[in-house]
């Protein structure tokens, strides 16, 4: 590609697929943290055709290392050979079946050995399969309406009434759940105390970007147990990211139910709900049921993944690779004297760019930051989620067109031209402050 291709010929077929999707799909995708308002429009890919390891190639035949994987499911990576074969083999031995599979109840009795709290499971196809059921069950049990949260818990009415995509959700709903900062236990008792006798279960991502300090997840479960509340951990996210087990195995935590899965099926769709079998039986008469919950594709993927798991370095080649990455980004950015203007935060296996100005020069900075690597085939939304199939040069190769990002950005922040510096349009947020 030459420097002076325009940025319309460059991402020509993604553009023109886009003005396409505007007539046929609302926001033009089917998952908003995936469409073209998370990407400087007009100078990035918005269309992808096929992904292989650590990389996906755009509509316009541009290779990109990925670094969103498809939003966190892909911890092995696109295609992983052991998963692939697993799902091969099971479509040749049918896929959909009129009764339960006896492979159902052997990736239920291996989850039941792998998490020393679990005691019962059900399977879903989304994390809003999983954490929604999780939230039906604990008010069935308790006999409880009021939900307290901390994190995103997906689409559903129950979580999502408290956010700014509200449209549709009745008012009586949103108003049965409260939201609460994390890190932030007298915060949390205080609500404990306000809805005296109310509360339901605390649902939580027990580790976002932030860790929990010390004692903050232990004094969660008491808090939780003293008010007869069912504690929910949802780890889409952090579920075989952080460690093996999860937030248990991390921290040494036991929630009464957990929700999974993202990585659980290497981006084939599964999720599940396990914990406590007092609770769990529920499920017995609470209507959590559906045509896909046993689909067996997630099984297999599912079941290959945790073979993957045990047998293979996986956490530790992440933790090799996101580390580097964060280091280098954090070495880059004080080179650059942004240190008071950006920051890199989380963990190796999940890390995100965080920027200290307003809003809008944030979305700015991130956009030009995200146009510029993505000229130079780096794809990322702002943050990364490394996998087990990224490498050390993958990494290099991401520093060097940080190294070129951030110099546009010093450039741009120092003569007070930023905006002169994009060429696409500013990215927009998601959820929509209020």
């Amino acid at each position: 590609m030459k420097e002076d291709t325009p940025l319309s010929e460059i991402y020509s077929e993604s553009l023109a697929l886009l003005d396409r999707a505007e007539r046929s799909i609302p926001s033009q995708t089917q998952t908003f943290s995936k469409g073209w308002t998370q990407y400087p429009r007009g100078a990035a890919p918005v269309f992808a055709t096929r992904a292989d390891g650590g990389y996906l190639w755009d509509a316009d035949g541009r290779r990109f290392i990925d670094w969103p994987m498809a939003l966190g499911p892909l911890l092995l990576g696109h295609n992983h050979p052991k998963v692939n074969d697993a799902v091969k083999q099971q479509m040749d031995g049918g896929i959909a079946f009129s009764l339960p599979t006896t492979k159902e109840l052997e990736l239920s009795e291996r989850l039941i050995d792998w998490f020393p709290y679990a005691e019962r499971v059900r399977f879903g196809k989304n994390g809003s399969d999983a954490t929604s059921g999780a939230v039906r069950a604990a008010r069935a049990v308790t006999g409880r309406d009021r939900i307290l949260c901390c994190g995103y818990h997906g689409w559903q009415d129950w979580f999502i009434g408290t956010t700014t995509r509200s449209g549709g959700v009745p008012g009586a709903v949103s108003d049965l759940t409260t939201p609460f900062p994390y890190n932030d236990l007298p915060h949390l008792e205080s609500l404990l105390d306000r809805y005296s006798g109310e509360v339901a279960t605390i649902i939580m991502e027990p580790m976002g970007i932030v860790p929990p300090a010390p004692g903050y997840l232990k004094g969660v479960r008491d808090l939780a147990t003293k008010h007869g509340a069912v504690l929910i951990f949802d780890e889409c996210w952090t579920g075989f990211r952080i460690h093996h087990q999860g937030a248990y195995g991390k921290f040494h935590v036991s929630p009464d139910l957990a929700c999974f899965g993202k990585a659980l099926g290497n981006g084939v769709p599964i999720s599940t709900i396990l914990g406590r079998s007092e609770i769990m039986e529920v499920f017995e008469e609470v209507f959590f049921s559906f045509t896909f919950g046993g689909d067996m594709l997630g099984i297999a993927a599912a079941d290959a993944v945790l073979t993957v798991l045990e047998n293979e370095p996986v956490l530790e080649t992440v933790d090799e690779v996101g580390s580097a990455l964060v280091d280098g980004c954090r070495e880059l950015i004080s080179g650059y004297g942004l240190d008071d203007f950006l920051t890199i935060s989380g963990y190796p296996a999940r890390n995100i760019f965080e920027f200290t100005s307003s809003d809008h020069e944030a979305r700015l900075a991130k956009s030009v930051l995200q146009q510029e690597g993505c000229a130079r085939g780096i794809l990322s939304a702002g943050w990364h989620a490394p996998s087990y199939a990224h490498t050390i040069a993958d990494v290099s190769e991401t520093l060097g067109a940080y190294d070129a990002a951030f110099s546009v950005m010093k450039a741009g922040l120092d003569a007070d031209n930023l905006s002169d510096r994009l060429h696409g349009e500013t990215v927009q947020p998601v959820f929509r402050k209020p």
